[in-house]
């Protein structure tokens, strides 16, 4: 299962009782960061999840509320007494940015794994069976998209283990791991179990004009969190001035991607209570929900019959 977290919704400038736009996940004990914006850090210790298991950073891109509260994380994080390494994510000159940043947080007790996106270099596996993948978007700047893929493995099949003389020992490992060497003989996880399974996926996308291949990106995505930056029609032309997203904008990229539920986020600070023009949203894609500050949710495995 996946466990997440809507850290803030606001857009453009921090609001009383409205963070800027920040997502944190939570897999197994280990969480992803997506962006980190003035006053994550102190959203972050509202919700409560903690600061030493954020394993990993992922930067949408280089604009100040998207990444200006990194410092102050990074080093509420440290305090935490993690030393394990941290994964950071963005675009191409990420580990630049983040050095000049650092310049107020010098000493960390971790290191910093940067991954920069490219296109060659378009998606990782931030953890064991757990892809993030990453799409271009189209701002004033570098801008990514993000997916999250919980993949899930098939189930145990005995008959199969045991028509492959495949040695009990190694059973279980291979439930977990894609191959093991076990007295000098290489084994793989396909010789143990069936077909893979239906996953969970997550998608993340703000600052953007919606662009063509964005809705096959996030296509058939558990949730969708997507930035509204608009909500009022009348607002369109500067919503496409400014390369952002209106309500409308984003409904039709989670019904043409056929995603099961969207949440809206990084909501203009002229636009106190967004919930005034969610009819905007469900008059297109019905399962659409105004996005809160520390609103949560655990995706939960899709069981379906003769899966395995």
């Amino acid at each position: 299962m996946i466990d997440v977290a809507l850290l803030g919704t606001g857009g453009m400038m921090p609001l009383p009782g409205r963070f800027l736009t920040s997502m944190l996940c939570r897999i197994n004990g280990s969480m992803l960061l997506v962006d980190c914006g003035e006053g994550t850090q102190v959203t972050l210790k509202k919700l409560g999840w903690g600061f030493k298991n954020i394993d990993g950073i992922a930067i949408t891109h280089f604009h100040a509320d998207h990444i200006s509260g990194l410092p102050g994380l990074l080093l509420a994080i440290g305090n935490a007494e993690r030393t394990e390494p941290l994964k950071m994510f963005g675009p191409p000159g990420l580990a630049r940015v983040v050095k000049s940043l650092r310049v107020i947080v010098p000493e960390l007790p971790f290191d910093i794994h940067f991954t920069e996106w490219s296109n060659e270099n378009t998606s990782c596996f931030f953890m064991p069976d757990v892809e993030l993948k990453s799409v271009q978007l189209h701002h004033w700047i570098p801008c990514f998209g993000y997916s999250l893929t919980m993949h899930r493995r098939g189930r145990f099949d005995l008959e199969r283990a045991k028509q492959s003389n495949i040695p009990m020992a190694v059973w279980s490992p291979l439930q977990k791991q894609d191959e093991i060497i076990y007295e000098g003989v290489r084994y793989t996880g396909d010789m143990v179990l069936g077909s893979s399974r239906k996953g969970l996926m997550i998608g993340y996308c703000t600052d953007t004009r919606p662009v063509q291949h964005l809705p096959q990106f996030m296509f058939g995505a558990d949730l969708l969190i997507c930035e509204g930056l608009y909500g009022d029609e009348s607002k369109q032309e500067k919503a496409t001035a400014h390369k952002h997203m209106s309500f409308r904008e984003a409904a039709t990229i989670a019904k043409e991607a056929k995603v099961k539920e969207l949440w809206l986020t990084h909501f203009s600070p002229a636009m106190p209570d967004p919930h005034n023009y969610i009819h905007e949203a469900t008059k297109i894609f019905s399962n659409t929900i105004v996005g809160r500050d520390r609103m949560t949710k655990t995706l939960i495995f899709e069981e379906v019959p003769n899966d395995g």
